[in-house]
């Protein structure tokens, strides 16, 4: 996936700067080595940390990661110079015999990597049993039918970017809310390094800039990531930004829904104010009641 969407990029800086010669540098990470399930780690950024201390190191110029696994508090020095246009945001059931949600069957068992995507499952469907899957998303994928899964849900854009020839079923954002940053990539490049920075800028979209930092302001904000999933998905319109947030408990019996509208030139002030409605809403009492599940699961 991380070399699909690093030729994507390269593809599209290729048409907007001529005459530049790309290499690409395979990096390995912590997060590409640990089979566990992301919630079981514990860190954030295992997928970014190596890769972004090699741009700072000037090993590399820019990297390339998927937005949603990038912390909202960069290392020193780094910066997320481009967002190009973004892809889609939603998440999709792939199944054995191309069945939707509603159509599994009782006892089905569903895999997936990530909790947000778990709880969502849950609510529509409390007899179908949540199991963790980790692997690239061929190998998830080749998991339906075999291993004890009836099926995986896994983000729409990656399997676009992958190029895959898959039946699947779209789970609407309506009632699967995304991962702050899904469906986009970000470029990261030094602070200081201005030639890169415009040569990158250059495949940027404002529109999707905007919408992601709308839902990244808001992630650092409420202090969201593996432990504590939320859902946030903001989209444009003209010159205005709409930011819609879901957050459930940990047994999925309690959720807040919170949908704020402002200006896309400020998605910053548009996140602080749905986050502040989002505490007024008792926000921090479903994060503590994550975190705290999420330790007793991984002391089993």
């Amino acid at each position: 996936m991380s070399l699909a969407q690093t030729h994507h990029v390269i593809g599209e800086l290729q048409k907007a700067n001529p005459g530049y010669i790309y290499e690409v540098i395979p990096i390995s990470t912590r997060g590409d080595a640990d089979s566990r399930p992301l919630f079981a780690i514990g860190r954030r950024g295992i997928f970014e940390k190596e890769i972004d201390k090699a741009v700072a190191e000037k090993k590399i110029d820019f990297a390339v990661h998927s937005l949603k696994d990038v912390p909202s508090d960069l290392p020193a020095g780094i910066v997320l110079a481009c967002v190009p246009k973004r892809g889609p945001v939603d998440d999709v059931l792939i199944s054995q015999n191309g069945l939707s949600l509603e159509a599994l069957p009782k006892n089905a068992t569903v895999g997936t990597s990530s909790l947000r995507r778990a709880v969502q499952i849950s609510r529509k469907r409390p007899d179908i049993t949540v199991r963790p899957i980790r692997g690239n998303i061929e190998t998830r994928i080749s998991k339906i039918g075999s291993d004890g899964y009836d099926a995986v849900v896994l983000a729409r854009a990656g399997i676009g970017r992958l190029g895959l020839d898959v039946q699947y079923t779209p789970l609407h954002v309506s009632d699967f809310s995304p991962s702050p940053g899904q469906g986009a990539l970000g470029i990261m490049a030094r602070k200081d390094d201005y030639k890169t920075i415009l040569m990158l800028k250059k495949i940027e979209d404002p529109d999707s800039r905007a919408e992601t930092e709308a839902e990244r302001e808001l992630s650092f904000i409420v202090d969201s990531g593996c432990r504590f999933p939320v859902g946030a998905h903001a989209s444009t319109h003209g010159e205005m930004l709409t930011l819609s947030i879901t957050v459930f408990s940990a047994d999925g019996s309690r959720c807040i829904r919170v949908e704020k509208t402002g200006k896309k030139s400020d998605p910053v002030s548009l996140a602080r104010l749905a986050g502040r409605e989002l505490q007024e809403k008792g926000i921090d009492e479903l994060s503590l009641n994550w975190r705290k599940t999420v330790e007793e699961w991984n002391k089993r």
